[in-house]
């Protein structure tokens, strides 16, 4: 029997990074966190420590690493395992994507001074993000290549730029949703992945063309360092998803706990901590990816939580049925800052709307589903935590961190 939706989660075979379904409906991202209740977790760690040994510099006056984060996600819980659990000395590198919400700062001013790390922040030229957003917008229907792509070429080319080889990221995506490999595969930091996957294909150089207005000064930032230059560094970036049992929820929960990382409510998934330091990724950006893929990222939360038993499946739908239906609260911020009018922004982006609606089959439980595990108890802000609605372009920290 072939099946197009996973039995187990709600993700389907168009995803768009790949999947599989096997014999038993079950998919390939389902399969391979399965893992994470066979492996041995001690064991792992155990070959993390060796890995990172031959980087450990005993002057702290230099640095062991490179560690990419950011005011939300997992940057947190990443500082966390290398410093205060591996004992490296990081440097913290951080690209500026200029929708920043105050609590975006708040968390990212909050996490250097915690974890005393030292901090590199790029700031392309507005002016050129701007074309650049305007361009992928029009080419392929993407408000966020220039997020993606500066998040994960800054790293590199600070590793590069300050002869530091190792670079630690947190989980691998194509591991975690789609079981693209196993933890066992240790896969590592790739260019062909990047971008593939991360960037949909579009290198810094395919933006320019004869038929646009962006030239060499615009993309340039967004390049990848060439093979030599990587070489003569050795640089190399891993993934502590491989060796450490990834649960981004509870590992938000401890945080919290630990280091006083704020969440807030979303307009358009139930999820509270992942994106807090952008106004753009669960609103507009969310609305994008749903008209072209199919489903927000209301449903890679959803799948998540069914892999980690916190929901059944039809808690899950019910769940992606409410959010996936909002309105994005943060429209005329992007429209203002790119200089765009509303109407004209919906019309390019319809022109890469797929109308592939998300249809599980399955009765909805009703709105009485709680949602109480999310938090368990810990308090929330807001994304403009009581400031002006506007972008914090640049900012140094917010609230007496």
């Amino acid at each position: 029997m072939i099946h197009n939706t996973c039995k187990r989660c709600l993700y389907t075979i168009d995803h768009p990074l790949g999947l599989v379904i096997d014999e038993e409906g079950i998919c390939s991202g389902c399969r391979v966190h399965e893992e994470k209740d066979l492996l041995d977790w001690s064991e792992r760690w155990q070959q993390l420590e060796q890995l990172v040994k031959p980087y450990r510099i005993s002057d702290k006056r230099q640095y062991d690493c490179i560690v990419p984060v950011t005011g939300g996600q997992d940057s947190y819980y990443i500082v966390h395992l290398v410093k205060e659990r591996l004992g490296l000395n990081p440097l913290l590198v951080t690209y500026n994507k200029y929708w920043n919400t105050p609590l975006g700062i708040r968390n990212l001013a909050n996490l250097r001074i915690r974890f005393n790390c030292d901090i590199v922040i790029q700031n392309v030229n507005p002016i050129s993000v701007k074309k650049v957003v305007k361009e992928t917008l029009r080419s392929f229907g993407s408000l966020y290549w220039h997020c993606i792509a500066g998040q994960t070429v800054f790293p590199v080319q600070t590793a590069v730029r300050y002869k530091i080889p190792l670079i630690i990221w947190g989980a691998h995506q194509g591991l975690e949703q789609v079981g693209m490999f196993s933890h066992e595969h240790e896969v590592e930091m790739t260019r062909r992945y990047r971008k593939e996957h991360d960037l949909m294909g579009y290198e810094a150089d395919d933006l320019i063309t004869h038929f646009n207005t962006l030239t060499e000064t615009d993309v340039w930032q967004y390049r990848y360092p060439d093979d030599q230059a990587l070489n003569d560094v050795g640089v190399r970036g891993i993934y502590l998803g491989n060796y450490v049992r990834w649960d981004p929820l509870a590992q938000h929960h401890k945080m919290i706990d630990m280091h006083d990382y704020k969440g807030a409510n979303f307009a358009r998934t139930f999820d509270r901590f992942d994106y807090v330091d952008c106004f753009n990724y669960m609103d507009l950006h969310d609305q994008i990816k749903q008209s072209k893929c199919g489903y927000g990222k209301v449903l890679d939360h959803a799948c998540r939580e069914i892999r980690h038993g916190r929901l059944n499946r039809d808690e899950a739908v019910t769940l992606v049925e409410r959010y996936q239906v909002q309105t994005p609260k943060y429209g005329d911020l992007l429209f203002d800052w790119l200089g765009v009018n509303q109407r004209g922004f919906e019309f390019v982006t319809d022109l890469f709307a797929q109308n592939k609606p998300f249809d599980a089959k399955i009765t909805s439980v009703g709105d009485e589903l709680s949602l109480d595990w999310m938090t368990d108890g810990r308090d929330l802000t807001s994304l403009e935590m009581d400031r002006d609605r506007e972008y914090i372009t640049i900012g140094k920290g917010l609230y007496n961190c």
